[in-house]
């Protein structure tokens, strides 16, 4: 074989690498997380624009995707982790978290105001207190956040990390006292769960952002109207820009 040849060769090999990079640079992969019942479909769906394919049902068992495209080609590819503690939702955590790393995190919580469901396998809805779901949001940070944890001190550059509270139109008026109990640093239960994070996973190989969004603002009885609900989403997707560099 000459030399041009070889040259030749090994140029076309590499070849999809080359063309995997470039696609993850425009297009990085972003998990979503949050225990069941908290808006992950119904974000994803707005920062999307669009479900692709079919629609799942809200609730799914099942790892659903999402691609949200923009101008000058570029946008991201969504992994929206089951939130039920089932096979398939620690499936989806492996795939997500070490089979295929993601380039970020939006972790969804939604302020004890997540719709309750019943356990797998049964229809229909549940009675859950706020109380009782703060705790069980506490209970799926913990396992979420070991496996970002783990994945960011394998990785050799930062990944970031924003912390979605879902249904602020049930809590307009209180939307800073609520940011902050999500907040590092702000020494309530679940901020200083996050400290954690930040200890295990270092504090230069993690970026923790902290925003609310409402999907259902603009009903008669919403205390938050339509402008302020798509001005929340648009922020977040601005921000998810700027962390991917595309701005």
């Amino acid at each position: 074989m000459t030399r041009s040849h070889e040259s030749l060769r090994r140029r076309l090999a590499a070849t999809p690498e080359r063309v995997g990079h470039v696609v993850r640079r425009r297009f990085p992969i972003v998990a979503v997380t949050g225990m069941t019942g908290v808006g992950k479909t119904q974000l994803t769906d707005r920062l999307s624009g669009s479900p692709d394919g079919t629609v799942a049902e809200v609730g799914s068992a099942v790892m659903e995707r999402r691609t949200r495209r923009s101008s000058g080609l570029r946008g991201f590819r969504f992994r929206v982790v089951p939130g039920d503690n089932a096979a398939t939702r620690l499936g989806a955590l492996d795939e997500v978290f070490h089979d295929e790393p993601v380039d970020g995190v939006l972790h969804v919580v939604a302020n004890g105001f997540a719709t309750a469901r019943r356990t797998a396998g049964t229809s229909g809805g549940a009675d859950a207190s706020r109380e009782e779901q703060l705790v069980q949001e506490l209970e799926d940070w913990a396992i979420t956040s070991h496996r970002i944890a783990s994945m960011a001190v394998r990785r050799e550059k930062p990944i970031w990390l924003v912390i979605v509270v879902t249904k602020a139109d049930l809590f307009a008026d209180e939307l800073d006292e609520v940011v902050r109990y999500y907040s590092p640093g702000s020494g309530s239960a679940f901020g200083n769960r996050v400290d954690e994070l930040r200890a295990l996973a270092g504090g230069a190989k993690l970026s923790i952002d902290v925003l609310p969004v409402s999907t259902q603002g603009g009903d008669r009885k919403s205390a938050m109207s339509a402008k302020r609900s798509a001005q929340l989403v648009d922020a977040l997707a601005t921000r998810l820009e700027q962390l991917s560099g595309h701005r």
